[in-house]
């Protein structure tokens, strides 16, 4: 079975950022939140994928030990990524309703 490579997170290009781009005319944050919800699909695909030839392993179906501790690999990475931009979010909330108090 083979495993599909880490798709980059789409939707955040530098340029957006140094032209100010969306800064006057705010937004509803929809853009974010796709691409979280995109990542948040991605570490659950890697997820199984990971579990699926662990169990390969594991039973002795599998001709590859390669592929199986990539895919474990790549799904730990994954989920530290995720949890991160989530932990970020989370203290960019705080700090936000923190000033606001």
């Amino acid at each position: 079975m083979p495993v599909s490579p880490i798709a980059p997170v789409q939707g955040v290009l530098p340029s957006n950022f140094v032209s100010g781009a969306g800064a006057a005319t705010g937004t509803d944050g929809s853009g974010f939140a796709s691409t979280l919800t995109g990542a948040v699909d991605n570490l659950q695909q890697l997820q199984s994928t990971s579990k699926e030839l662990a169990v390969s392993a594991v039973t002795g179906d599998l001709s590859d030990i390669h592929n199986a501790t990539l895919a474990a690999s790549r799904a730990q990475i994954t989920l530290e990524l995720v949890a991160t931009v989530r932990n970020k979010g989370v203290d960019a909330f705080n700090e936000i309703m923190r000033m606001q108090a």
